[in-house]
C-alpha cells in the first residue's frame, strides 16, 4: 500500500526520486527503498510525505485503489465514497462510510443543492442553516 501509494503520488504530482529526497532532506537511494518496499520512513518523513502531495497520512499508508474504483490517493478531506444507485423515486442510499463520518443518522434533515452542469451536494441542514446566517449577517453590516 504504502510504497504503491507513494509512487502513485509522485509520478502524479510530476516530481522525481531526487525531487522527494531533496524537500525531505534524504538520499534518492533512500525514496528508491521507499518505493521498492525494501524500507519505510519514519513517522515525520510520512507526515511530511503527506503534506508535501496534500494527503492524509492515514490515506498515504493505508488507501487501497481497488477499494476505491481503482482511483488515486485523494486530496486531504476528500472522500470517494463509491457507487449508488438512484431508485425509481429518486432515492439513493448515503454509504455508511460516509454517514458516519459525517454523522448522519436516520431521521436527520439534510439539504439537497445543485448547479447545472456541476453536480449534487448534500449538507446538513444545521451546516447549511448557520452557513445562511453568517451570509445575511454579513450583508446587513455593509
Amino acid at each position: 500500500m504504502f510504497r504503491d501509494n507513494l509512487v502513485q503520488l509522485r509520478k502524479l504530482s510530476r516530481m522525481t526520486q531526487e525531487d522527494i529526497a531533496e524537500k525531505l532532506g534524504v538520499t534518492r537511494q533512500s525514496v528508491a527503498k521507499w518505493e521498492a518496499g525494501e524500507s519505510v520512513p519514519d513517522l515525520d518523513k510520512c507526515r511530511q510525505l503527506a503534506d508535501i502531495f496534500g494527503v492524509s497520512l492515514d490515506d498515504l499508508a493505508n488507501y487501497e485503489p481497488e477499494d476505491n474504483l481503482g482511483l488515486a490517493v485523494p486530496p486531504r478531506g476528500k472522500h470517494l465514497f463509491g457507487l449508488v444507485t438512484v431508485g425509481d423515486k429518486g432515492q439513493i442510499v448515503i454509504p455508511a462510510k460516509a454517514r458516519k463520518l459525517f454523522g448522519i443518522s436516520p431521521g436527520d434533515q439534510l439539504v439537497v443543492l445543485g448547479e447545472d452542469g456541476q453536480g449534487i451536494a448534500i449538507v446538513r441542514e444545521e451546516h447549511f442553516l448557520a452557513l445562511a446566517e453568517t451570509v445575511k449577517k454579513l450583508k446587513s453590516e455593509r
